[in-house]
């Protein structure tokens, strides 16, 4: 296929693609990248094999895409005398729509090669308005160029490298990105052009590219997400970053309108913005400017520069957690414990009286009975991660005592970005919902019930889910039979998320 008009660049002595054997015995065309399209594309173009005749298939779609899988035995069969026919001119594609066609082939669509047959097809029977955003297919050719450019320019201005120790040698730095669409070898030579010598990796969930100083590398998936990088100078990146923000000045619709919900998971700073908000809405608004500077615009006030300065944030954590008022009758935040990479998560309520007071989670009654089904379902609790929904003890005075209260469902939520970020940090394949209030917590949904969801695994968000009781509920319920049957759920339940963590299929 020439540009312009033009023969030969390098795809063009790229090795060839029988695709017209392969259309012919009903076979779908194996497609990888946009050289393979375009050797097969301009092969079949000049044996006039029409759109509605050809399979395709590509890495995201293993058994054909979205045209081959709906048309499976019902492609019409391709005419017998069709090698015999003399053979079209080599379709002639004008520069821009070549480049067009080259940034829509990087759009993760199941048909996206079916599709941009279609278009060299029409192109090449003369119909040219397929340029226009008036015609269907051309609407959706400049859609998918659109976004694939937006894509671009997004891991651009939102990858973040981060530098690893220089004793652990190359690659130097290394970032992580989950990338919509498949942009990762454009963005790497932006990366490369712009970082010079210096080595870097970059991963995401489908590939991986490594600049060794001089030449592009390209593999498979090394990394599973930014927790598998650590950075010793992020903390100095927070610290700075803390002590430039000024809350007088916070538009936080704005700040969230400029950067897209799914990027700031993998930004450093997405670890402290939320507290810097929460306490520019307690009232931190206040010291940001002097009230004397209110009360005298457009004159210059005599003042040190110490005095005038913003009082700065404290570094943000789970113990400086003020997004519900739990916080201020809990004697400490209670964060969740176990291996850093742990395939199995239990997730509970939240912490009672004895966690509140240890700081650990699981270590009163509820604990004790948890730890007898763990071993009884053959789990180590030293190869899980255990944790709650919820970070601080609710509770209301009985006497001396302090009587657990369930989480509101504004507490869960205000709570889940702790949960959500300990999801991001260990990454387990399986998650174990205790009770109503972490299943609530982890589908971020109130209405959900356990009902709907016990005995059988489901997956969310790429993981798998079991629920069943919350080993507390085993300790309230009144008659011994029903403490049997509950306490027999949850062990059927452990064994369960030890057989997926193990490979079996539910």
């Amino acid at each position: 296929m020439s540009i312009d008009g033009e023969p030969g660049d390098a795809d063009d002595t790229a090795a060839p693609l029988d695709a017209v054997a392969l259309a012919l015995a009903g076979h779908p065309i194996p497609v990888a990248t946009f050289g393979d399209f375009r050797t097969a594309a301009r092969d079949l173009i000049v044996r006039r094999v029409p759109p509605e005749s050809v399979q395709w298939s590509g890495s995201e779609a293993p058994h054909g895409d979205l045209l081959s899988a709906a048309t499976s035995g019902l492609v019409p069969p391709l005419p017998a005398d069709l090698l015999a026919q003399p053979p079209a001119p080599p379709p002639r594609i004008p520069r821009s729509l070549m480049e067009m066609l080259q940034s829509a082939a990087c759009y993760r669509a199941p048909d996206r090669w079916a599709f941009l047959y279609k278009i060299v097809w029409r192109w090449q029977q003369g119909q040219q308005e397929i340029l226009s955003m008036a015609d269907e297919d051309g609407a959706r050719l400049q859609h998918m160029v659109k976004a694939v450019r937006h894509e671009e320019h997004d891991m651009h201005a939102y990858l973040r490298f981060r530098e690893r120790p220089p004793e652990a040698g190359d690659p130097r730095f290394v970032a992580w990105f989950e990338p919509a669409h498949d942009v990762l070898p454009q963005v790497a030579q932006h990366f490369a052009r712009r970082m010079g010598k210096t080595s870097w990796m970059i991963g995401t969930p489908e590939a991986t590219v490594l600049w060794d100083g001089h030449t592009l590398h390209s593999t498979g998936p090394l990394m599973r997400s930014a927790a598998d990088v650590e950075d010793s100078g992020e903390a100095l990146w927070l610290t700075y970053y803390r002590s430039i923000f000024n809350p007088a000045r916070l538009n936080a619709d704005i700040m969230h309108g400029h950067i897209r919900t799914r990027f700031w998971k993998n930004l450093p700073e997405a670890a402290v913005v939320p507290h810097m908000v929460s306490q520019a809405a307690a009232g931190a608004r206040r010291v940001g400017q002097l009230d004397t500077v209110g009360k005298r615009g457009g004159t210059t006030i005599p003042i040190a520069a110490e005095k005038a300065a913003p009082e700065r944030q404290q570094p943000s954590s789970l113990d400086d957690c003020r997004r519900c008022d739990l916080w201020q009758n809990a004697t400490q935040a209670v964060a969740g414990q176990g291996a850093r990479h742990a395939k199995i998560m239990l997730v509970g309520e939240q912490p009672g009286d004895q966690e509140d007071l240890a700081g650990k989670p699981f270590v009163g009654p509820a604990g004790a009975l948890l730890d007898k089904a763990m071993e009884e379902a053959g789990m180590d609790r030293r190869k899980v991660y255990v944790t709650n929904a919820v970070k601080h003890f609710k509770w209301e005075p009985r006497g001396k005592r302090r009587l657990h209260k369930t989480p509101a469902q504004k507490e869960v939520m205000a709570c889940h970005y702790w949960l959500e970020t300990e999801l991001e940090t260990i990454a387990p394949d399986i998650v174990v919902a205790l009770g109503s209030t972490a299943l609530k917590s982890i589908l971020q949904s109130g209405s959900v019930t356990m009902k709907d969801y016990m005995g059988q695994p489901f997956q969310h968000d790429g993981r798998w889910v079991v629920v069943t009781y919350h080993p507390s509920y085993a300790l309230r319920v009144p008659s011994a039979e029903a403490r049997h049957e509950a306490v027999a759920a949850i062990v059927a339940a452990l064994k369960l998320a030890q057989r997926l963590a193990d490979g079996e299929q539910p």
